[in-house]
């Protein structure tokens, strides 16, 4: 399908799941982090999932050759959002895949509460505190900072959203693991499934990827092994290189 390209746009592919995205050095582009979090969460055969602060698509596009169930994007940045559906056309995913353009306190004017089985997020990872400097570029900025939503704001919509025992799946930073877990106990989202992504080996996580459910039992947390990206020559190691290019 020809899907129209404006300017200083491209389109990236993800060789594993024969995804195409577009995307722009304008706007925040995808990263591991979206590929992490599609292959970590806890995937419905079929049902509801809601993807929060979507940016462009990626993780929704990433998970739908995983799934039968229905995805819905939420995403507070129009040219964004427009990037994911153009994205989903592309794919010919627009019966499985839809991007709405809300703010994510507004998600449930579009999706009732009590009805999704899987919310999957990689919200902005950066505390906006008056020290933080934070990017010139407003598309940045809102992608990386606390500044339209925070960590507190996503996993409070979450629950909301969730049915009993339903799962949230997150990708963050490590030194933020405190408060999310906190956060989710605070929301009766009890944290079941934690592992740690490490550049190298030998180097400190710098990606944590965690699993809540719903209301669920509180004990039974699961720390699964660690992640590690590269090898000590910066090749993709054998499970990364999997998720990215295919077996």
């Amino acid at each position: 399908m020809d899907i129209e390209l404006f300017e200083n746009e491209r389109v990236d592919q993800l060789y594993a799941d024969d995804i195409k995205i577009i995307q722009s050095h304008e706007v925040f582009s995808y990263s591991l982090d979206a590929v992490l979090l599609a292959n970590f969460a806890s995937l419905p055969k079929r049902g509801e999932i809601v993807d929060l602060c979507a940016g462009n698509g990626a993780v929704g596009l990433f998970m739908s050759r995983k799934t039968a169930a229905h995805i819905t994007g939420i995403e507070i940045q129009e040219r964004l959002a427009d990037m994911g559906r153009r994205s989903i056309l592309l794919n010919d995913l627009g019966q499985q895949l839809s991007i709405e353009t809300l703010d994510l306190v507004n998600t449930t004017q579009i999706i009732k509460k009590d009805s999704v089985d899987l919310i999957t997020c990689n919200p902005p990872y950066f505390k906006d505190l008056p020290t933080n400097v934070a990017n010139p570029n407003p598309h940045l900025a809102i992608a990386r900072h606390e500044i339209k939503t925070s960590l507190d704001g996503v996993i409070k919509e979450a629950a909301g959203l969730l049915k009993f025992n339903g799962k949230l799946a997150l990708v963050h930073r490590p030194e933020r693991f405190v408060d999310i877990i906190e956060t989710m106990k605070k929301y009766q989202i009890i944290p079941k499934r934690v592992q740690f992504v490490y550049p190298k080996e030998g180097k400190e996580a710098n990606t944590v990827l965690v699993e809540g459910i719903n209301q669920g039992k509180p004990d039974g947390l699961k720390i699964l092994p660690p992640l590690v990206v590269y090898d000590a020559q910066g090749d993709y190691l054998p499970e990364v290189r999997g998720m990215l290019f295919g077996n």
